[in-house]
């Protein structure tokens, strides 16, 4: 009897991409006719199953969660964390962690190899390829054949599961309106590229309390990072290159980075340029000057998302009313700006 294979090892043997591969098991017309019926055929001969679900969950709990997280060195995403653990372990379950390191590729074969018998569910936070390549078939198939998944932060409409989030263009536009009601003519935005959900839910909410006060946005104030590694030279050109008195960036690494920059371009912050970032990670609360930051109160963002899978997974009965939870933000205010 051969051995079932995975969605690596068939995209490996015919040396072609992942997603290539899971686009062609299921017919896109996005690949060519040959590869479909290739990668198909190799399938077939090979005893493919969606997800390798070895265990049914009926039958068998493992009393195990996996985690799926974009990236680890992110304050945020290690607070969710501990939200998790917290409630997980005060209900009997373990937890394990992934990191799909912004790879839909990654994210695919950690989804695959943790629904292989060692967890009941999942609770992810979606990779930036993942939300680029708008595909999310992996996550639907799971959720096809039984196991509960909660996506939080990083969210999709188009899977149907519970989420917890945060309403991230309310909590942009209430860090802009603040810069505005003090007056402030000259507000930058540092963003991430459309396709990552949070950033374009900010940028949008950068554009809605514009449009609230009767103001014009300057586009030139605007910069879309796609490589947050190396958002350095971008952030700098817009600093050097423009009058800028205030900058909200939506993440703690863009404005621990816009006032470092701004700093060594002799400015004062304060007060030439007032800074506010998201998160409130240890960055904000340790840089010079401390950061002023919107709080998106990961712990409680775990907590929820583990509860709800949790709950899920106890029901006697399967439920296909989702809820999608909103974790309330709010303003902690420090040195980058005046109160």
């Amino acid at each position: 009897m051969r051995r079932k294979v995975t969605l690596k090892q068939i995209a490996k043997e015919l040396d072609i991409s992942i997603s290539t591969v899971s686009k062609s098991l299921r017919d896109s017309h996005e690949i060519s006719e040959e590869t479909r019926q290739k990668v198909q055929a190799f399938a077939k001969l090979y005893n493919y199953k969606p997800n390798n679900i070895a265990l049914s969950l009926k039958n068998k709990k493992t009393k195990t969660i996996g985690i799926i997280i974009p990236e680890i060195v992110h304050h945020f995403f290690a607070t969710v964390i501990s939200g998790i653990e917290q409630v997980a372990n005060e209900e009997g379950y373990n937890v394990i962690v992934c990191l799909s390191d912004e790879s839909f590729d990654k994210e695919v074969i950690n989804l695959e190899m943790l629904a292989s018998g060692s967890t009941d569910g999942f609770i992810m936070s979606l990779s930036k390829e993942t939300q680029q390549k708008r595909d999310f078939h992996h996550i639907e198939e799971a959720i096809n054949q039984g196991m509960p998944v909660v996506l939080f932060d990083r969210v999709t409409n188009d899977v149907f599961c519970d989420k917890v989030i945060i309403d991230d263009q309310l909590a942009a536009y209430d860090a802009v309106n603040f810069f505005i009601e003090k007056k402030y003519k000259k507000i930058a935005l540092i963003t991430t590229v459309d396709y990552v959900s949070v950033g374009k839910l900010r940028t949008e909410g950068y554009y809605k309390s514009f449009k609230d006060h009767q103001l014009n946005v300057d586009e030139n104030l605007i910069v879309k990072i796609e490589d947050i590694e190396h958002c350095q030279d971008p952030i700098q050109d817009l600093i050097e290159n423009n009058e800028i008195d205030a900058i909200f960036a939506v993440n703690e690494l863009f404005a621990v980075t816009a006032i470092k920059i701004a700093l060594k371009l002799g400015k004062r912050v304060p007060e030439d340029i007032s800074v506010i970032g998201f998160t409130d990670g240890i960055i904000s609360q340790f840089s010079t000057p401390t950061i002023t930051t919107v709080s998106q109160n990961g712990i409680k963002m775990g907590r929820k998302a583990a509860k709800m899978l949790i709950d899920r997974l106890e029901k006697e009965e399967e439920d296909e009313l989702y809820t999608t939870e909103i974790i309330e933000t709010n303003l902690v205010f420090r040195e980058s700006t005046t109160t």
